[in-house]
């Protein structure tokens, strides 16, 4: 962190003796091909609450933090940072709370191992909480620590993790989720979202609020992950009907889209289109629409600077007021909000 005072104060405290063995422990669980991210934000947002309970002077739990790692001393991150960890302990042995970060190396290749599987859940069976971060959720759906749990992991690979656990209820658009003892988080930065909300949870909301300052971030961040994703289309239609009636949708997004006119369109009776496009694409022609419609809104967020008025109309959904209830409904912010964080500079 920066500061001048800050860091003076954080240096003088250097040589206190750190935390103690009695302090609550984190244990990050560092794989090959891990987003380096993904361990080293949460890493930082609990050495920095250490620092701040102890000038605020708030009595209770500190963490004393560790990387453990199957793959030796110095861990290879996707982005060619290494890591220095320790050999995995007896997990019989750990206390605390364990931490599965992601990254392309967890998804696609410790899922897979079976001994760092079975460590996995026995850890979390000795644990008091576990946390993952991205894609870490799928080391833990492979433990079968999600079954019969909410939780959320990055909006690109919710349904990638559905397969992974499908007894588990995956939240797409969550930036964290609590469903104890399990604490998930969605991709990348939201690691530091949901080490906040622990440290919210064991030291307090000043604590919390604090550290999230020095960071320069949100404490609670505003909106859900669903406004930061990209959409994923459904690929055409298998039939002919079903994939004209998607033309028509993308060529004319303001156009009148109701279900009778589209199956007017293509030669079907409404119930008949409704039936096949859901069977097709898998989601309702109504909700297709409205998909189209909020992308081509969000352009228009992103790269004019038309009035929310304009944009509604453009979009096809009607007055400024109903695409401000629709962005609140699927994003979780207003459209001003929107337009604020992902404009396009000028």
């Amino acid at each position: 962190m920066c500061g001048g005072r800050v860091i003076d104060d954080m240096v003088m405290r250097a040589d206190d003796g750190g935390v103690h063995s009695s302090d609550h422990h984190i244990w990050f669980l560092a794989t090959s091909g891990m987003q380096a991210l993904d361990l080293v934000g949460p890493f930082e947002v609990f050495n920095a609450a250490n620092e701040v309970a102890d000038r605020m002077g708030i009595a209770g739990r500190r963490y004393a933090s560790s990387i453990v790692s199957p793959a030796g001393p110095g861990v290879l991150s996707e982005s060619g940072l290494i890591l220095t960890a320790e050999a995995l302990p007896d997990p019989a042995s750990l206390r605390g709370t364990l931490v599965l970060p992601g990254g392309s190396g967890t998804r696609r290749h410790a899922v897979s191992n079976p001994d760092l599987v079975a460590w996995v859940a026995a850890a979390a069976s000795a644990s008091s909480r576990v946390a993952t971060v991205c894609t870490g959720a799928f080391l833990a759906g492979a433990a079968g620590l999600l079954d019969g749990k909410r939780a959320a992991t990055h909006w690109a690979w919710t349904d990638d993790l559905r397969k992974v656990a499908p007894a588990a209820e995956i939240d797409a658009d969550a930036i964290w989720v609590r469903d104890d003892p399990v604490w998930s988080s969605a991709g990348v930065t939201a690691g530091i979202d949901l080490a906040l909300a622990i440290v919210e949870a064991d030291l307090g909301a000043a604590v919390a609020q604090t550290v999230a300052r020095w960071f320069v971030v949100f404490l609670r961040r505003p909106g859900g992950q669903s406004q930061f994703s990209t959409p994923i289309w459904s690929d055409p239609a298998e039939t002919e009907p079903v994939r004209a009636a998607q033309n028509q949708i993308h060529a004319n997004p303001s156009g009148d889209l109701r279900l009778e006119q589209l199956a007017t369109e293509v030669g079907l009776s409404a119930r008949h289109l409704a039936r096949r496009f859901q069977a097709e694409i898998g989601v309702t022609p109504a909700r297709y629409v409205e998909n189209v419609r909020v992308e081509l809104a969000r352009q228009l967020l992103e790269d004019t600077s038309v009035g929310l008025d304009a944009v509604a109309r453009q979009a096809g959904l009607g007055t400024a007021e109903s695409l401000r209830r629709c962005f609140q409904r699927r994003l979780g912010v207003s459209p001003s909000a929107y337009r604020q964080r992902f404009a396009a500079a000028s």
